[in-house]
């Protein structure tokens, strides 16, 4: 029997009783689906019902195989080894014992003698360079997720659950997982805001607050499906209007059919050339047309009403972000920013910045790249002023605003709206509302406070704090905009950098992100700048 993944009616719901997902019935196989959808739209919930971590409140999930799933670096104990992630740390102290001559004899029978070489092979298949004894606590989030990674290959899983298995890699990581799924032969679910891995998958299913529906090929393939389903949807909305303008049109023209009939019927009445009897049937026969009439135009109206409704929530859901923001006003070809020669660190005598020199110009778009632990972030410390240079020159000839990953300009004590105010000080209400409302935040979602938002939604707020104003800044650095983000969320970051006519300097490990938003130059540290 091949291994499949079943999920049959599956109903589930937050504590607070917020429905994720209603009779939805999935079937997984040998192959590789990409899991895709809005912040909370329950991609990782549906991921644990299906790993058994959790129970369907309703309907049901059945495995027929076995399950690898990605294990979060969270979970480490700080004694714990390679070797114990992959559960082979008993199997390796028996392989020394037989080495040292000390082994039992039924030991011996129990002994694996490939052990070493499949544990050395699949370690490499991620790229990695570490012994079975290595100590997970002293590894990057990179490098653990990559480890974790490789013990689910060495157990050979009928399937694989991964849940964002690129975030925190840098290219030659990132690289190491595409190349494992790309030759992955059994099952992959794989929940993911990585588009470049997207589109090596054999199918994507997106999860949306009207369900599941699953589009065959990568992710170029769905977004042009995508399209073509806003396009109908537009076409059904444009239809359905017309319908109702139409079944409008119709009421009213029976109305006025009725008023000269009841005009006609009247005037006989007054003449008296009309039995009583006779003009009293002919007054309920009427009432009675009328009556079927207002119902029947009502019925129209209601069903072609259900069907604009309908044709605008898909149009809701499908369509994507576009976002109009103020000028900075930054002059062509003005200097923003420039370093000489500049030598950092943070341990005397071992500098990861060593001379470092770069110029950024009006409204440039510049990326800086490189692997983990190359010097990015300490530039970025350089550049704000939390780390003062050993050597060299810093300046910023403009003001600048900075986005860290924890977007740490918004005070988690107070509201989306009270930030934007405190960032934006001579902005009114409306202008307040106004620009939250370009960032998805309208109504009474401006008043969430900045402490209760998800990754998403804590970088779209700290956009929209600091693109929304007047005047935004003429220089915007990010640190690793998209990470933790969903796909949905990035692309509203997407759009208001584009929409941004100020110079860019950004810190990402996402080349489809950096392709999006119009990176103009490269600049990969310990290398010469590119283009």
């Amino acid at each position: 029997m091949p291994a499949t993944i079943t999920l049959a009616d599956l109903s589930w719901a937050t504590p607070d009783g917020r429905p994720l997902f209603s009779h939805l019935s999935l079937s997984f196989g040998a192959q590789r689906t990409g899991l895709v959808g809005r912040n909370g739209v329950g991609k990782s919930t549906l991921l644990a019902l299906i790993a058994g971590a959790v129970p369907p409140q309703a309907g049901a999930v059945t495995v027929s195989g076995t399950l690898g799933v990605l294990r979060q670096g969270a979970h480490l104990r700080a004694d714990e080894t390679v070797a114990d992630l992959f559960g082979v740390a008993d199997g390796l102290a028996l392989l020394r014992r037989a080495e040292q001559g000390v082994a039992g004899v039924e030991e011996l029978a129990e002994a694996d003698w490939t052990l070493e070489t499949r544990l050395d092979a699949a370690l490499a298949r991620l790229g990695l360079n570490v012994g079975p004894h290595t100590p997970l606590a002293i590894l990057s989030g990179g490098q653990r997720t990559r480890v974790a990674l490789a013990a689910l290959v060495f157990a050979e899983p009928d399937f694989l659950l991964l849940d964002e298995p690129t975030n925190n890699l840098d290219a030659e990581g990132r690289a190491a997982v595409a190349a494992l799924l790309a030759g992955w032969k059994a099952g992959a679910i794989v929940v993911s805001h990585d588009r470049d891995l997207l589109e090596r998958m054999d199918a994507i299913v997106e999860l949306t607050s009207l369900g599941a529906t699953r589009y065959g090929g990568g992710w170029s393939r769905y977004r042009a499906l995508k399209a073509q389903e806003l396009a109908a949807a537009r076409h059904d909305l444009d239809e359905a209007q017309k319908r109702v303008a139409d079944a409008a049109r119709r009421a009213q023209e029976a109305l006025e059919r009725q008023a000269r009939r009841d005009g006609a019927g009247r005037r006989k009445a007054d003449k008296g050339d009309m039995p009583r009897l006779l003009l009293g049937m002919r007054q309920d026969n009427a009432e009675r047309s009328a009556g079927a009439g207002a119902r029947l135009a009502d019925a129209r109206g209601a069903e072609a009403a259900d069907a604009a409704t309908a044709a605008r929530a898909r149009i809701e859901v499908l369509q994507p972000l576009s976002i109009t923001l103020a000028s900075t006003r930054l002059p062509a070809q003005k200097v923003v920013l420039a370093l000489e020669g500049v030598t950092a660190g943070y341990e005397t005598g071992r500098p990861i910045l060593d001379g470092l020199s770069l110029m950024l110009t009006g409204p440039e778009r510049v990326a800086i790249v490189g692997p983990n632990g190359s010097g990015k972030s300490t530039l970025l410390a350089v550049l704000i002023g939390c780390l003062a240079p050993w050597s060299g020159a810093v300046r910023t000839h403009t003001a600048l605003a900075l986005l860290d990953q924890r977007v740490s300009l918004l005070e988690p004590a107070t509201s989306i709206l009270e930030n934007f105010r405190r960032l934006n000080p001579g902005a009114t209400e409306n202008t307040c509302r106004a620009a939250l409302a370009r960032f998805r935040f309208r109504a009474d979602a401006a008043l969430q406070g900045v402490a209760s938002l998800s990754g998403g939604e804590l970088m779209r707020a700290g956009l929209a704090c600091v693109l929304g104003g007047e005047v935004p800044p003429p220089l915007l650095i990010l640190d690793e905009p998209t990470n933790h983000l969903d796909i949905d969320a990035i692309e509203v970051v997407e759009a208001g950098l584009r929409a941004y006519d100020g110079a860019l300097l950004v810190v990402s490990h996402d080349p489809a992100f950096l392709e999006a938003i119009g990176i103009s130059r490269r600049v990969a540290l310990g290398a010469s700048e590119t283009g």
